[in-house]
């Protein structure tokens, strides 16, 4: 794991709740800009169905997958929906120079 920040995206490129898809090396993570202008980066597959859950859905603090509707806390990563039942990971986010940046260390 890497303690370098590494660039997603500019910050302006996501509307709130909404997410956007970011592959990195042999990964997929959701960006994440919540209502509120919070920025969250996560992995990017459910950990229920292995969908992208860049094309799900953001309501204030969780996404929905878009396969089984499941939904994860964004901040926290925890399950607050069925059928997920395992976490996924959420890393440490920071918007720097209007880029949303995050770190690959939990």
């Amino acid at each position: 794991m890497s303690t370098e920040w590494i660039s997603a995206c500019d910050e302006s490129s996501i509307a709130k709740n909404d997410v956007a898809r970011f592959d990195h090396l042999d990964g997929t993570y959701a960006v994440v800009r919540m209502s509120d202008g919070i920025c969250v980066v996560m992995d990017g597959l459910c950990t229920h169905g292995k969908a992208h859950l860049a094309e799900g859905f953001v309501d204030g603090t969780t996404i929905e997958c878009p396969k089984h509707n499941g939904r994860f806390n964004v901040l926290t990563g925890e399950p607050v929906a069925s059928p997920v039942r395992v976490a996924t990971t959420v890393y440490e986010t920071r918007v720097h120079n209007s880029k949303i940046e995050f770190r690959l260390i939990k």
